[in-house]
């Protein structure tokens, strides 16, 4: 199947050997970019061909870039050569998606997966003028079905972050447009779901299937599990306020015998020029607990799995989440987790099997998880056990690429092309 991806503010570049060094953890990088080389990765080792479209932004870069076997990397000249704020993009859309219009009428791929709302839109636009006459494929061409995987949702981002959403004003009207017009919709876990269907996606549409786990990265092995005098919880996090960074520093203030160190944001060098670590550093002196915390800065993929084996537990506390890569990644490494009961942690941690879920925006309750099971380590080792083998059961790359195809071959079947 020839797959073009479309991913106009994560490029899967970002997650890759050549971005080792810079890491994720920025405003806009982070688990999009994750899932969509990954994703375009896995299915070229099964012999899909797979072209992710993202946005140029940087002057020098290649038109072209090989990046995985069967996955290549097409840079699109969108707007300034330079980086742009994610929620800054939607005025250059249209011109993304007149690119992908001469592209795709002179070589029309089979299915196009967008990632993100504005990708949709910009897939959408292209894939209705592949089934135009006078589209440089003919009277009669049958039109590039549309697979949408939203990521986040603007109603939920609005419904918790009220005025400090810095969406577009006109997103959650594009918003439901793009759902409406998918020929398939992929849900990243079962509460987006209803989510969808307030939005007006028809129920047949819709395809549940999981962000997914580098097993060959993330492993048990070396689980060091926090030192005997103090333990070591690990936060790891785009550094934005929905994500209750806050929250862990505040819960440490119960929790004597416990350090948190969080790992995202800016480079090491960066930190002490960034507003929402000054933030985070002010919480930790108001709850009497600065000495207790450190802030790593962004680390690169191969720094995370020592990270997250090193603690006692990884904690993580966001008002809400689309999905949730981090507490896979910690159950793959064997470590227990306290999350907040939200979004796709519902799915992905079992309570009281592998990890605690807790309340959000509450550091009290957060503060009695933690306490549980720092105090029971034979509860924490079964916790862990639990998680790995729940993430190599549910969570492979392989099972998620399989999940996906499956939804690719319903988009093309409704959209009447044999995929």
């Amino acid at each position: 199947m020839r797959i073009a991806m479309v991913s106009e503010h994560a490029s899967p570049l970002a997650a890759g050997p050549a971005a080792a060094a810079k890491g994720l953890g920025g405003a806009d990088g982070g688990g999009q970019n994750v899932f969509v080389a990954e994703l375009a990765g896995e299915l070229g080792r099964q012999g899909h061909d797979v072209t992710v479209y993202t946005r140029r932004d940087a002057p020098d870069l290649p038109r072209r870039v090989p990046f995985a076997p069967g996955a290549t990397v097409e840079h699109v000249p969108a707007g300034p050569a330079e980086a742009v704020p994610k929620d800054d993009l939607l005025p250059w859309m249209h011109d993304f998606g007149r690119y992908l219009e001469r592209s795709w009428a002179a070589d029309p791929p089979d299915i196009a997966h967008a990632h993100f709302w504005m990708s949709g839109l910009a897939a959408i636009q292209a894939a209705r003028a592949s089934g135009a006459s006078g589209a440089g494929r003919g009277p009669g061409a049958r039109r590039v079905p549309v697979v949408q995987t939203f990521h986040a949702l603007g109603t939920v981002k609005r419904r918790h972050q009220g005025g400090a959403d810095t969406s577009p004003a006109a997103r959650l009207r594009l918003e439901r447009m793009v759902g409406r017009a998918a020929d398939a919709v992929i849900a990243t876990c079962s509460d987006e779901v209803a989510e969808l269907a307030a939005m007006g996606v028809p129920s047949e549409h819709v395809h549940v299937v999981p962000c997914g786990v580098d097993l060959d990265l993330l492993t048990p092995g070396g689980h060091t599990g926090g030192g005997r005098d103090r333990h070591r919880l690990v936060v790891l996090s785009r550094l934005v306020e929905r994500k209750g960074v806050d929250t862990a520093i505040r819960a440490l203030a119960s929790l004597p015998d416990a350090r948190l160190s969080v790992a995202g944001g800016p480079p090491r060098g960066g930190l002490d020029g960034d507003p929402e670590v000054a933030r985070l550093r002010d919480v930790a002196r108001e709850a009497g607990v600065a000495d207790r915390v450190e802030f790593l800065g962004r680390l690169g993929r191969a720094e995370v799995p020592a990270l997250l084996r090193s603690a006692s537990l990884v904690v993580t506390l966001p008002w809400y989440e689309p999905f949730g890569m981090v507490p896979l990644e910690a159950m793959a490494c064997g470590v227990p987790v306290v999350a907040t009961a939200v979004g796709g942690h519902l799915d992905t941690v079992v309570d009281g099997v592998t990890g605690l879920l807790v309340r959000p925006r509450d550091p009290a309750d957060a503060a009695r998880a933690i306490r549980t099971l720092l105090d029971e380590p034979v509860k924490r080792a079964a916790l862990g056990f639990a998680g790995s083998a729940r993430v190599r059961e549910r969570y492979s790359w392989t099972r998620v690429a399989a999940g996906t195809v499956t939804a690719y071959e319903h988009a093309a079947a409704l959209s009447g092309v044999a995929a």
